[in-house]
């Protein structure tokens, strides 16, 4: 068999180029994936008791591009859905991110009250501050609640996340959960939020049953059958990985699941309710809240961050720190020299994509590099 492309990952990335090149380039398309499905980390599945549970853990769309929103609109239907986490602080639910309810619930209200009117003056409202810049605040109460937070909600979830303190890690890190002066609770404010209506799997199948396109799975690359021949390559495993590690392992975190069904029909108020300083786990997620379905039995899944160790468990997340980004630098030289063979999405280019910003990447590949 010849094909055109070799895609090397049935995630995201790898979806979203197989469904352009087949459709806007008519050229054939081979997606290889080394697991049973397709998917990559956003393959959801039935359990026995009819629970729709995202294997790899919770996956909330979100975004604020109409064309990535439009785009993926073409495979899936959507159910509005707006993602909402609590952390436990001092033994009370608090709303993540941090914001002026977490404040009133956590202190007296007079005190909450001042400490509301000196954030409001200081940098408005509806504002976002990363943490660690509010650390710096020569003003004293700020400095100090910033330092509350810190040690209750921010230190203790980053440590087991990523095993480093957080000032260890790129500024990206914390700013992905900032303060928010505001009493908006949820966890996102994108303009689209929502999640596919009959589940990621089904957007996926959609997205790859163009007549172009073939899919192998429970197959690693290298160990294609014989017979298939292929032009260009699209790679979305690990960078390091391809070059069989020639500079040295890129560092990544992996993740355990342990999912528990219970006889209730519901066990948390949100989705999500994070732990940032009790258990092993970081966060419990309650499938139901994000799938909207009607059971008398609920499913939750806990989260344990891990050591990602090659050939033990999976690489989730890129660790953001800049002498990790100066390894991969080493590896996209060698990544320049072959002309036949493309590097993209969260491991292969070595970034902490959002699902959003991995089709926007894509999309943008697919125009920049392959549309003449």
């Amino acid at each position: 068999m010849k094909v055109d492309w070799l895609i090397v990952g049935a995630g995201f990335t790898g979806s979203v180029l197989a469904e352009r090149i087949a459709s806007q380039l008519e050229q054939k398309v081979l997606v290889v994936e080394r697991r049973g499905h397709i998917g990559g980390n956003a393959y959801d599945y039935y359990d026995d008791h009819g629970v729709l549970l995202h294997k790899y853990g919770p996956h909330i769309f979100h975004t604020n591009s109409h064309k990535v929103w439009k785009y993926l609109s073409r495979f899936t239907k959507w159910r509005p859905y707006e993602h909402r986490v609590l952390a436990v602080i001092d033994g009370q639910l608090v709303p993540v991110p941090f914001n002026l309810t977490s404040l009133h619930t956590l202190f007296p209200s007079k005190y909450a009250s001042g400490l509301e009117n000196l954030l409001v003056r200081h940098y408005g409202k509806e504002t976002k501050v990363p943490i660690l810049k509010m650390r710096e605040e020569p003003n004293p109460k700020l400095r100090q609640l910033a330092d509350y937070i810190y040690e209750n909600l921010f230190f203790g979830y980053t440590k087991k996340q990523w095993d480093l303190t957080p000032e260890k890690l790129a500024p990206s890190v914390t700013a992905r959960v900032p303060i928010h002066i505001s009493r908006d609770d949820r966890y996102f404010q994108d303009q689209y939020q929502m999640m596919p209506k009959n589940g990621y799997t089904a957007m996926f199948e959609n997205m790859l049953t163009h007549p172009n396109i073939q899919v192998i799975l429970n197959t690693n690359y290298c160990r294609l059958p014989e017979g298939i021949k292929f032009s260009r390559m699209i790679y979305t495993g690990t960078i390091d990985g391809f070059f069989d590690y020639v500079h040295g392992p890129l560092p990544y975190r992996s993740l355990r699941f342990e999912i528990v069904l219970r006889k209730e029909k519901w066990h948390q108020r949100v989705g999500t309710v994070n732990y940032p300083n009790d258990h092993e786990y970081t966060r419990i997620t309650e499938m139901k809240h994000l799938t909207d379905q009607e059971l008398p039995n609920t499913a939750l899944i806990f989260e344990y961050p891990e050591r990602y160790n090659v050939g033990e468990n999976d690489p989730y997340y890129p660790v953001p720190r800049d002498v990790n980004y100066q390894l991969y630098t080493r590896y996209c030289r060698n990544a320049d020299q072959l002309k036949s063979v493309f590097f993209a999405g969260r491991l292969g280019d070595y970034k902490y994509y959002n699902m959003d910003q991995a089709v926007a990447r894509a999309l943008t590949i697919f125009e920049k590099e392959f549309v003449e």
